[in-house]
């Protein structure tokens, strides 16, 4: 049985270090050895986070003469995307009702609270 496309996309997002390497290859395409620079970990260690992201579809690597190079591939983020805005439908459709509940709460107030008809 295999996981389905989902899972495997949120799964390499749950960690930091990818989401983080997914942050730098939007600005570009770069060098695994400058993917690597900013944290404190290994080549190796950022290859197989590099692994992950790959097998999720989320980045393609290719070699130009002695370059490893990784790219975002964003189609899966649009993927998860979709998936999520479902439930911001959901959340947001929540929102308003509560916010016309409290606009009732407040108009019913204003129409039960005494008039004040002392002068100053």
């Amino acid at each position: 049985m295999t996981e389905d496309t989902l899972s495997i996309i949120f799964a390499a997002l749950a960690d930091p270090t990818r989401r983080a390497i997914l942050a730098r290859l939007a600005a570009g395409e770069t060098s695994v050895t400058e993917l690597a620079e900013p944290f404190d970990m290994s080549l190796p260690a950022i290859s197989k986070h590099l692994k992950v992201l790959e097998r999720a579809g989320l980045i393609e690597r290719r070699r130009e003469a002695q370059w490893r190079l990784a790219r975002l591939e964003a189609g899966p983020l649009k993927d998860a995307s979709g998936w999520l805005d479902t439930y911001r439908r959901y959340w947001d459709d929540s929102f308003n009702r509560l916010d016309d509940y409290l606009r009732k709460l407040q108009a019913d107030a204003k129409q039960q609270a005494p008039e004040d008809t002392s002068e100053q």
